[in-house]
């Protein structure tokens, strides 16, 4: 945890390879939707706390996303990359 970061961010804060629920996203990253293959990015803004969700998806089961970058914007061919190293297919 950095000086700047209280526990409550830090309590919130996972890293690339973590599989959340697309509804438990509450950090900045990219992910990949595992349902489908395709690409999220979510910035910071989008995780922001007193913020409505910018996204709301509902289904009958749980979808789950998985996290690959914790950089919202990283390139497309790298995104592809790192996706391929989690054996995700991809979908963007």
């Amino acid at each position: 945890m950095t000086t700047n970061q209280t526990h409550e961010d830090w309590q919130h804060t996972y890293g690339p390879g973590t599989k959340v629920q697309f509804d438990g996203i509450n950090d900045p990253g990219c992910y990949i939707c595992d349902w489908s293959g395709h690409l999220m990015r979510v910035p910071p803004d989008g995780v922001a706390p007193g913020r409505s969700p910018l996204l709301n998806m509902v289904a009958r089961e749980p979808l789950y996303v998985t996290k690959i970058s914790d950089d919202p914007y990283i390139p497309v061919s790298k995104a592809r990359l790192l996706a391929a190293n989690y054996d995700f297919p991809v979908n963007f």
